[in-house]
């Protein structure tokens, strides 16, 4: 086996009223408004041919055999004024 790093970065225009709060295990998660919560990581997509439709698996299996594969994650978020 091979080692593969997914770094995931994302730029996004959000409501104001949404705030960076932690879990009580300092997990960083997003305060939505009407008290949602918000974490946003990897959701494997899959498809038949690289240049056809990509779509999520409705197959437990083999979504979870994707996701065993994942060995740790670290998601970061910023809030960034101009």
């Amino acid at each position: 086996m091979k080692k593969l790093n997914v770094t995931i970065q994302l730029e996004m225009t959000v409501p104001d009223d949404w705030e960076l709060v932690e879990t009580s295990e300092g997990t960083p998660v997003i305060q939505m408004a009407d008290g949602k919560f918000l974490d946003i990581a990897i959701e494997p997509l899959f498809a038949t041919d690289p240049e056809d439709m990509w779509s999520s698996t409705d197959s437990e299996e083999e979504l979870h055999e994707v996701l065993d594969m994942v060995e740790s994650e670290a998601v970061t978020y910023e809030f960034v004024t101009h």
